[in-house]
C-alpha cells in the first residue's frame, strides 16, 4: 500500500483544465491562482459550542477532498480552518454548565479535531481562532471606521451595509427585497435596533455585557461581532486576496456577504477569486433538528458501527454543491459500495504475494485519464468514484478465480497495475483499507463456518445485505475467505 495521506507527483504529464463552480459569479470557470502552482484556501470552521454533527461531517469531508485533489493535481495547497470560540451560543452554553466560554470551546474543539480523525480528515495548515485575532480584528474595523464604512454607537460598532455598493453581489440578494421581508419582523424596542443607523447594518464590535469576556477597545471593552472575525483571519494568515473561500451553502447570507463588505471595503481588492459553497444534509428528508429528534452527531453515527470510509462514500457519492438525504437506505448502499471498494484495495496484500507482486509497478495511464478528466469538471467526485469501482469489482472478481481456480484471467503484472492505481486514486479520496489481524488458524471449526454461511444466505434472500456483510467480514476477521457463485458459497481458510 502506499504511505498514509501520501500521494506522489505523477509520472504522467496530462494537459486538463480544472474548472469550478464560483458562486460569486454563478458559473463554470477555470481556476487560476493568485501565484502559479499554490492554492491559499479558507474554510470557515465551526462554531464550537457542541459536538459537531452530520452537515460538518459533510463539509469537512467535501473540503478535505477538494484539497487532496488539488494536491494530485500539482498544487501546494495552503488550507486554512478557523474555529469560532467566541460567540452567543457558546456563551449560552458556559452559563447553563455553570462553567466558562474558554471551557466550553476547550472541550468542543478537542471533540472536533477526534471526530475528524475518525473520518480520516487531514488537519488543516492551520487553525486560527477568533479569540487570538483580537488585535487584527480590530486594526480592520478601525480602517473600516477611518474610510467611512463603520460608525461607533454606545460602545458596539456597526458596518454601515448601505455604505457598500456591491452589497448582495454573492448571494443575489437586493436590500430592498429584504426590507420587505423582514419588515414584520423588526422589534422597534430592541435597543441594538435603535443604535443602528439603517435596519440592515450589522455588528462589528458588541459592547460589554455583564458576565461576558472582553477585551478593551477604542470603543470600549467588548467583543467582536461574527462576520468580522473571519475577514480579520483571512487577512492575518492568508493576505487581501485567497484564491479560494468555502463554507456550507448557509453561509452565503448573510455570513459571506458580510465578509465580503468588510474586506474589500478596506482593501479594494477582492478576498477571494472563487467562492464554492456545499450543499445541506437533511435527514429522511427533514432539516436536521433536536426537537425532531432527528440531529445526529458525527460520533453517534459511528459509534453505532457504521464505518467511517462509509460515511465518507456517502458524502461523495453526491454532486458537492447538491443536497443530500441521510437514511438508512443510503447509509446501507455507502456500506456496501466501502465493502466493494475495500475487498479491491485488499487485493495486493491478500493475493500480491502469490502473484509474485516484488518489484515497484507503474500507474495505467488512461484510467488515470478518465479520472481526472471527471473530477476536473467541478470536483465531480462521483464520477470519479465510478472509474475507482470498476477497478475494484475487476479485482474483486479476479480475486474470486484466483481463490477458485488457483490462477487469474489477466496477467499478474496488469493486475499490479490496476491495483497500485486503484489504491492512488483512493488516497485522492480518503480511502484506505487495512487487513484485518488474524490468525491462519481460526477458533471456529467447520461447524460454525457452515452456521454462519447459512445465516448470511438468508440474510442475502431477505435481502438484509448489512447483515450479509457483517457476517462476511466477521469470517475475514476469523481467517476465512468466501467465495459467492451460482451454486452457492464456498469458503477456505487463508
Amino acid at each position: 500500500m502506499l504511505p498514509s495521506d501520501i500521494i506522489a507527483y505523477l509520472p504522467i504529464t496530462l494537459i486538463m483544465t480544472l474548472t469550478l463552480y464560483n458562486t460569486l459569479t454563478r458559473r463554470q470557470e477555470t481556476l487560476e491562482t493568485v501565484e502559479p502552482g499554490k492554492v491559499l484556501m479558507y474554510y470557515c470552521g465551526v462554531t464550537v459550542y457542541d459536538y459537531c454533527h452530520l452537515g460538518h461531517a459533510r463539509a469537512c469531508i467535501v473540503w478535505d477532498v477538494v484539497r487532496r485533489y488539488l494536491e494530485f493535481r500539482g498544487y501546494e495547497v495552503y488550507y486554512v480552518q478557523n474555529f469560532t470560540d467566541i460567540e452567543d451560543k457558546i456563551l449560552n452554553r458556559a452559563r447553563l454548565e455553570g462553567s466558562s466560554m474558554e471551557v466550553v470551546a476547550e472541550r468542543y474543539i478537542q471533540a472536533y479535531f477526534e471526530d475528524m480523525a475518525r473520518l480520516h480528515i487531514r488537519e488543516a495548515s492551520e487553525y486560527p481562532r477568533a479569540t487570538h485575532t483580537i488585535n487584527g480584528i480590530q486594526r480592520l474595523i478601525h480602517e473600516l471606521e477611518h474610510k467611512g464604512y463603520a460608525y461607533a454607537a454606545d460602545g458596539d460598532v456597526y458596518y454601515a451595509v448601505r455604505q457598500f455598493a456591491e452589497y448582495g453581489k454573492l448571494s443575489g440578494r437586493k436590500l430592498e427585497d429584504l426590507r420587505a421581508g423582514a419588515s414584520d419582523r423588526v422589534d422597534l424596542t430592541d435597543q441594538e435596533y435603535q443604535k443602528k443607523r439603517d435596519p440592515f447594518d450589522f455588528a462589528l464590535w458588541k459592547a460589554a455585557k455583564a458576565g461576558e469576556p472582553a477585551w478593551e477597545s477604542p470603543w470600549g471593552a467588548g467583543r467582536p461581532g461574527w462576520h468580522i472575525e473571519c475577514s480579520a483571519m483571512v487577512r492575518d494568515r492568508l493576505g487581501d486576496t485567497i484564491d479560494i473561500h468555502t463554507g456550507g451553502a448557509d453561509l452565503i447570507f448573510p455570513h459571506h456577504e458580510n465578509e465580503i463588505a468588510q474586506s474589500v471595503a478596506v482593501t479594494g481588492k477582492p478576498l477571494a477569486r472563487y467562492w464554492m459553497h456545499n450543499g445541506m444534509v437533511t435527514v429522511d428528508g427533514e432539516k436536521m433538528s433536536k426537537s425532531l429528534g432527528n440531529f445526529t452527531t458525527i460520533r453517534d453515527l459511528l459509534d453505532r458501527g457504521i464505518d467511517p470510509m462509509a460515511v465518507r462514500l456517502f458524502v461523495l457519492f453526491a454532486q458537492y454543491r447538491n443536497p443530500i438525504d441521510f437514511t438508512d437506505e443510503a447509509i446501507t448502499a455507502a456500506t456496501n459500495g466501502w465493502h466493494t471498494l475495500k475487498e479491491g484495495l485488499l487485493f495486493g496484500p491478500q493475493y500480491g504475494k502469490q502473484l509474485g507482486w516484488e518489484m515497484e509497478t507503474t500507474l495505467l495511464p488512461q484510467i488515470i485519464e478518465r479520472f481526472q478528466a471527471a473530477v476536473d469538471d467541478d470536483f465531480n467526485f462521483p464520477g470519479g468514484l465510478t472509474v475507482l469501482f470498476e477497478l475494484a469489482k475487476e479485482l474483486r472478481r479476479e480475486g474470486n478465480i484466483l481463490v477458485h481456480q488457483g490462477k487469474t484471467e489477466t496477467s499478474s503484472p496488469q493486475l499490479h497495475q490496476q491495483w497500485y492505481t486503484l489504491v492512488t486514486l483512493a488516497q485522492v479520496l480518503g480511502f484506505t483499507a487495512e487487513m484485518e489481524t488474524a490468525s491462519t488458524e481460526t477458533s471456529l471449526g467447520d461447524a460454525d463456518i457452515e452456521a454462519l454461511i447459512q445465516q448470511r444466505q438468508s440474510a442475502r434472500q431477505a435481502k438484509n445485505f448489512t447483515e450479509a456483510d457483517r457476517i462476511r467480514l466477521e469470517l475475514e476477521a476469523q481467517g476465512i475467505t468466501l467465495i459467492d457463485s451460482r451454486d452457492g458459497s464456498r469458503w477456505h481458510r487463508n
